[in-house]
């Protein structure tokens, strides 16, 4: 009898972003959604040194998308509300998967 166990590989999304200051910043792509306001992604911040990881808050970056010249752009969202949705619609899609606290 044998068994029918796939074995599946973990690949995370990764991307990495530049600050105003030009310092990178590396970050794991959890999940991606799509409204009438625009295209927003879940970041998780990703870390060299396991310490750093440790002493990171652990809070989600949720970015907006733009496309501009077939180039795709990330921006924070300035409009509060706008976050707020975006923000609830990504921990509900996401609780199933990741213990999230919310504070």
């Amino acid at each position: 009898m044998s068994d029918n166990i796939k074995n599946e590989e973990y690949n995370p999304d990764l991307i990495s972003l530049v600050d105003d200051e030009g310092k990178e910043y590396h970050f794991e792509v959890l999940d991606a959604i799509e409204t009438d306001m625009g295209r927003y992604l879940a970041l998780l911040p990703q870390y060299e040194d396991p310490k750093d990881m440790l002493d990171d808050s652990g809070e989600l970056v949720i970015v907006k998308v733009f496309e501009e010249n077939g180039e795709e752009y990330f921006s924070d969202i300035e409009d509060d509300d706008e976050y707020e949705t975006v923000a609830d619609a990504f921990v509900d899609r996401l609780e199933d998967r990741f213990e999230i606290d919310e504070k």
